[in-house]
């Protein structure tokens, strides 16, 4: 790369992120039971990262009722909140920023999770997915989501209430800033889109309808705690776990005009990697560009490329960062990448996979690079 704008400075609300690379958020499922408690053993894993311009923290729910996936964290009650605090001060102290998560996971749950047995979503659709719950022996497996029950019109509110609640816990547990998780076939995803929201109050129908429960929850969110705290992750190209729709794009370029106008800190656009997964189009880029005028898998020429095209502001990295704790040095200095241990848990467990990968000063000391 002859110009490496990915490592330079950048404006991000009121941060001044050091680099233009951002830590994906990615589930690990380690927190501690019971309570879904963020802990010790997280804390040394975001802080071994604390390189990134800004760390985007694992999906973590905002209410019981948001809950689809075990050992995932949450930010509703006190134990977790002094959770996230001490993951939060072990970034700073090694003078990273971190922005969490906010999930509501919708349908994209299961029963287990719930007291009636039922998730809620907009419409009482299946989404045709699975989610990983860990079963009566302690061994997690993928299992079916059931069909969820749709909720009423005056139980929107309540959840727009807990969005508010979880970014105010964020706040008291010293992140930076949240970024609300409105892709991937989640809650807010489930509004937006017509083949799971098939609504006929004012949450469903047009597409100024199926955007109003997302823009609610932003708005709430910016006038709680300061739209330059707040980023929003989108997935439009994503049609797994039956989110095709053929107004998506269309619809998502609506909200995101909205977003523009809070004035929050950036639209996170989220990427499919696996192999035929659907590709982001540079037209849309330009058109979300257009509308939005704040800030996957992706290897390093073509992060540079988007940038320098000013597509971009910032690219998010994911798997590298699972294994490469030191990704922006070893980026930085054209260094070998350390591959992902395929026998190591990705979802739960303890250390092996999470903590235990080298930095590559570690690796030559070891004499292993």
């Amino acid at each position: 790369m002859s110009d490496p704008l990915l490592f330079t400075q950048k404006k991000l609300g009121n941060l001044i992120l050091p680099n233009r690379i951002l830590m994906a958020p990615m589930t690990r499922s380690r927190t501690t039971q019971p309570g879904d408690i963020p802990n010790q053993l997280m804390a040394k894993y975001y802080a071994q990262r604390a390189s990134a311009g800004l760390i985007i923290s694992e999906a973590t729910q905002i209410s019981c009722q948001g809950k689809g996936y075990s050992f995932t964290p949450g930010i509703y009650t006190a134990s977790q909140v002094a959770g996230w605090k001490e993951i939060t001060h072990a970034v700073q102290q090694k003078g990273g920023r971190i922005f969490c998560q906010l999930w509501h996971v919708g349908r994209m749950s299961h029963s287990t999770f719930h007291e009636d047995g039922q998730p809620v979503a907009p419409s009482a659709l299946a989404p045709d997915a699975q989610v990983w719950v860990v079963n009566e022996k302690g061994v997690g497996e993928m299992v079916d989501c059931p069909t969820p029950r749709a909720l009423a019109t005056q139980e929107i509110q309540s959840i727009v209430e807990d969005y508010v609640h979880a970014a105010e816990n964020a706040m008291m547990a010293g992140f930076n800033g949240v970024e609300i998780h409105a892709g991937n076939g989640y809650l807010i995803d489930q509004f937006l889109r017509r083949s799971s929201n098939q609504r006929h109050d004012q949450y469903g129908g047009s597409k100024e309808n199926r955007i109003r429960f997302a823009v609610e929850v932003i708005t709430a969110i910016s006038q709680a705690i300061g739209p330059e705290k707040v980023g929003i992750r989108l997935a439009p190209f994503i049609t797994q776990r039956g989110m095709q729709d053929e107004e998506a794009i269309d619809t998502i370029l609506l909200a995101a005009e909205h977003f523009n106008r809070l004035g929050i800190a950036y639209v996170h656009l989220a990427e499919a990697d696996w192999d035929d997964a659907p590709v982001v189009t540079e037209s849309f880029r330009q058109a979300l560009r257009r509308k939005f005028h704040g800030a996957g898998n992706y290897e390093p020429e073509q992060a540079e490329a988007l940038i320098e095209q000013g597509l971009v502001d910032f690219v998010a990295f994911g798997r590298k960062f699972i294994s490469n704790p030191d990704l922006v040095y070893r980026l930085t200095h054209q260094l070998p990448l350390s591959p992902i241990n395929p026998d190591a848990p990705l979802f739960g467990g303890s250390e092996q996979g999470y903590t235990d990968y080298a930095d590559f000063q570690q690796l030559r000391a070891k004499g292993a690079i």
